[in-house]
């Protein structure tokens, strides 16, 4: 179990920087040039992992059609990301990402497992808002006073 939380903070370090750098290409190639990179450097690399590893073996699975929608979101997400990132900044987009992905998950929880939202999970989304806000005001000239003296 260790280990999976380890991998999974480690994902989080990952998408941060991935963001970031990707951030970076949209300055200079714009958001779906930067994007389309990220896929095909993606591919090439996940291309390579699987003659590696001898995944080719498996062929295509018996998953529904819409289940390769995946791609599609995942492009989309990338494409924005990179485009918002430079505008927003690292914090407040990694944020408000994290906002939706748990407001999304509440809802696929009711709708998937009939766990009705709580109190206690609309309460966690607040509080990343917050907490987005309180890090905001962090860098007002108000608060940069008060953290000088």
């Amino acid at each position: 179990m260790a280990l999976y939380i380890i991998l999974a903070l480690l994902n989080g370090v990952v998408v941060g920087t991935t963001r970031a750098i990707n951030g970076q290409l949209s300055t200079v190639l714009g958001p779906f040039k930067a994007s389309f990179w990220n896929h095909i450097v993606g591919f090439v690399f996940l291309t390579l992992m699987l003659f590696v590893l001898g995944g080719w073996k498996s062929g295509a699975s018996g998953a529904p059609l819409y289940a390769y929608l995946g791609g599609f979101f995942g492009a989309f997400y990338v494409a924005m990301y990179s485009y918002v990132l430079p505008r927003l900044g690292g914090m407040k987009v990694a944020l408000l990402v994290i906002s939706g992905q748990m407001i999304s998950a509440v809802l696929m929880d009711y709708h998937n497992q009939d766990v009705p939202p709580t109190a206690a999970r609309f309460l966690g989304v607040v509080m990343v808002l917050f907490g987005m806000q309180m890090t905001r005001r962090a860098r007002s000239p108000e608060m940069k006073a008060i953290h000088d003296d």
